[in-house]
């Protein structure tokens, strides 16, 4: 920000101090103290905390660690129990729609000048050099003898959907590729916050709700810090997309088949999105996911030079370290205790996994957003590199959760969707859109 305004100078602590007032300004709701809202607003800052002792110094790093994790673990308590919590109002926010929509437009431009300022995050540039090699059709790993993928600073494996989505981006650039990371994170953010506003309108019946969840998404100190890390941001935004479509199953397994490609989390969101469209649209869903990765791996057929390299990339794509309990030179929580005790924190996540696919029986939008959200929390605490750190990953879902009124009216089955009224508290909001069909009372004098 020094290149812009001379002399300016935001450090990570100051950030969260400046943008926690901004948000309790904002979103805080000063005459229902005891509220869901102010609650999960409570836990989404608790997060920044963790981050900047991770950040800060080595001493702090495990006290980091630990305090994500306990954090991480009252989220995943408050969506587990999602369901209970019926009393789900529409809350207006502190400020009025155009305030609101000028809050938004300038912390978008404080993230883009933080994103146009600061390094490129190393996974974006590795994503950056696989999308050239793609372009190129040209595989470098082969010359380099890398069996098992490229990794980024953080240990994440990119899979191939990244490469093929940069590359409507990266010839733009001219070959600059510090510039073409810069253009795919903003355009990442971009996604996010436009796929927040997408699920208020379509799915909320409210835009200004879908305005609040963004600019929030953009305030929160979290946001700031993994501003440049494009291969985190590439899966939230897919997913955020795949819940405002979710009412076409081919469109949401479409892109839900991209998030997988990125990054390996969203395949745990298959089973659950799987049971929500099961005997309505779940062979949709399914070709559409076939499609996708019928798709992707045709893009490593353009950059492999045989059946050998064809086979290391599209094995090296998926980050099987993750699965491998045994000791290694990683940093996070994990890295100081014996790897073995990852096993049974695994085994509970696969329970809850199926336990979260199998109930309810019939989903609903609702518990198809707690439950989504839930298992990325749930992964933070078996991840083996960093554990806990990954905000972003479930970031916009659990905005979603958070800013949702109740949507228990909704139809279940995407194709009624359209079909029916849907109220939220109590019945008292009845969807803008209908309303305006409806014919005005007649006013007798």
């Amino acid at each position: 920000m020094e290149e812009i305004l001379s002399g300016y100078y935001v450090n990570e602590p100051t950030w969260f101090y400046l943008s926690l007032l901004l948000i309790l300004a904002v979103f805080f709701k000063f005459g229902r103290m005891w509220s869901v809202r102010n609650l999960d607003l409570a836990l989404l800052l608790s997060l920044a905390p963790g981050l900047l002792l991770i950040n800060s110094t080595k001493s702090g790093s495990t006290l980091g660690y630990c305090w994500l994790f306990v954090v991480s673990g009252c989220l995943l308590f408050r969506l587990l129990f999602d369901w209970a919590l019926t009393r789900r109002p529409r809350m207006e926010q502190n400020l009025n729609p155009a305030g609101m929509a000028f809050l938004c437009a300038a912390a978008m431009l404080f993230q883009t000048t933080k994103i146009a300022t600061e390094a490129p995050d190393a996974g974006a540039m590795q994503t950056v050099k696989k999308t050239d090699e793609l372009l190129k059709r040209h595989d470098a790993s082969a010359a380099a003898n890398v069996a098992d993928g490229e990794v980024s600073e953080v240990g994440e494996v990119t899979g191939p959907a990244g490469p093929l989505l940069a590359s409507t981006v990266v010839p733009l650039m001219g070959g600059a590729e510090i510039a073409a990371a810069r253009a795919m994170a903003f355009l990442s953010h971009l996604a996010v916050l436009f796929g927040l506003i997408a699920v208020g309108r379509w799915h909320f019946s409210d835009t200004n709700l879908g305005l609040a969840m963004g600019t929030l998404y953009l305030l929160l100190p979290i946001t700031a810090y993994d501003v440049t890390k494009v291969n985190h941001l590439l899966p939230a935004a897919l997913i955020v997309w795949a819940v405002a479509a979710h009412r076409q199953p081919t469109v949401a397994g479409g892109l839900l088949g991209l998030a997988c490609g990125t990054l390996f989390f969203p395949i745990f969101l298959l089973p659950i999105w799987m049971s929500f469209y099961w005997g309505r649209g779940a062979m949709k869903f399914t070709l559409a996911l076939v499609l996708t990765g019928a798709i992707l791996l045709g893009s490593l057929v353009l950059t492999s030079a045989d059946s050998h390299s064809f086979t290391r990339q599209a094995i090296g794509s998926i980050d099987w370290s993750v699965l491998k309990f045994q000791a290694d030179d990683g940093v996070g929580f994990w890295s100081l205790y014996n790897p073995a005790y990852r096993i049974p924190v695994f085994a509970t996540f696969v329970v809850l996994l199926v336990s979260l696919s199998i109930w309810p029986l019939r989903k609903n939008l609702e518990t198809l957003l707690a439950n989504s959200a839930a298992i990325i929390v749930a992964t933070q605490f078996w991840y083996p590199d960093q554990g806990g750190i990954y905000v972003l990953w479930y970031l916009p879902l659990m905005l979603i959760v958070t800013f949702r009124p109740r949507l228990a009216n909704l139809p279940s089955d995407p194709k009624d969707a359209d079909s029916r009224l849907s109220f939220s508290d109590g019945g008292k909001n009845v969807r803008q859109d209908v309303i305006a069909g409806l014919p005005k009372p007649q006013i007798y004098r």
